[in-house]
This record gives C-alpha cells, structure tokens and sequence, in this order.
C-alpha cells in the first residue's frame, strides 16, 4: 500500500523495510495452512518424484553414453 504523500517521493528505506515486515506478517496470518496429514503426504509425493525423476535422468543419461560410444569410435 502506497501512502498519498509517497508516491511522487520514496520514503527512507528503513520505513519501507518496516511496513514489509508488517504487511508480510499480516499476509501470513490470513494465510490457511494444511493439516499434519495433508502436510506429509505432499512431501512424501515431492520426494518419490524427485526420486523418479532422477533415477529417469540418470537411465537416460546411461543410455545416451551407451549409445555415443557405439556411434563415436574411440581415438
């Protein structure tokens, strides 16, 4: 929120700073936040798709060198 008096001039910076703080408190405070169980579960799913993903990349980086070596004699 821009007060009247600051938008043709910027306020000091530790006023600004301040009214971050005190908006980002505020924010938090109206945010919802999930239950135990929902929590868990989603940071489970995170980490069995980080897993996946990364042992994906991986099989593809090993085929990908497979298959240059194949293609690319080597010197």
């Amino acid at each position: 929120m821009i007060l009247k008096n600051e938008t043709t001039q910027q306020a000091p910076l530790l006023k600004r700073v301040k009214r971050f703080c005190e908006e980002t408190v505020l924010e938090v405070k109206r945010s919802t936040w999930p239950d135990r169980k929902t929590l868990i579960m989603h940071t489970v799913i995170v980490i069995v798709g980080v897993f996946a993903l990364g042992i994906f990349v991986g099989l593809s980086d090993k085929i990908v060198a497979v298959c240059l070596r194949m293609l690319v004699p080597q010197g």
